[in-house]
């Protein structure tokens, strides 16, 4: 199977005398969840930063196949002014709107609200539902059930990984426990 991210030797620091990483290398492909842990200031979330573009390594390379990212913050992954289902519209299709929002346990009322209208946890659910809508082939996941409560986030982590049988997953974590528990291979930097 085709890898649907590959990064080659990749070294990245703020400065070159500081590298947060040198020489990284990890494949994945569709159907594996793969799990970055380390500590605050290792570079992990800089790492999703190189992946997705939007940072340049010093050296190496990443080639990647469509994205979306669930982010640990969802207050700011959402933009104040705008109801989540025009954010979630702009971005991705709702076809499978209804069978998502009955899978991550969220009333479709509240796409219509405001993102500051809703809790720290239905934000975050809406945020993996639009993750999920844009049905990319990769999915990077940035601490994704951190405002979650642990039934919910139990929750939350299964539905993700039914979702394998179309996307591969990339996850950060601080959690070794949820990590160990749902990656293929724990990498630590």
């Amino acid at each position: 199977m085709q890898d649907t991210l590959k990064i080659e030797n990749l070294s990245f620091g703020y400065s070159k005398e500081k590298l947060l990483f040198e020489n990284f290398s990890l494949r994945l492909k569709k159907g594996e969840l793969k799990a970055i842990v380390g500590e605050s200031g290792a570079g992990k979330s800089t790492l999703f930063e190189v992946i997705l573009g939007n940072l340049k390594p010093l050296s190496g390379t990443v080639k990647r196949s469509s994205i979306s990212q669930i982010f640990q913050d969802p207050y700011s992954s959402f933009h104040p002014s705008y109801t989540l289902l025009n954010q979630i519209s702009d971005v991705a299709s709702l076809d499978k709107l209804d069978m998502y929002l009955k899978e991550i346990n969220l009333e479709k009322a509240l796409l219509y609200k405001l993102p500051h209208e809703l809790s720290g946890g239905q934000l975050q659910r809406a945020s993996i539902l639009r993750a999920m809508l844009m049905e990319p082939e990769i999915l990077l996941l940035d601490e994704p059930t951190s405002a979650l409560d642990n039934v919910i986030q139990l929750e939350v982590m299964q539905m993700l990984i039914k979702r394998l049988d179309s996307t591969a997953m990339l996850l950060i974590t601080h959690d070794m426990e949820l990590a160990s528990w749902c990656a293929d291979e724990v990498i630590t930097i």
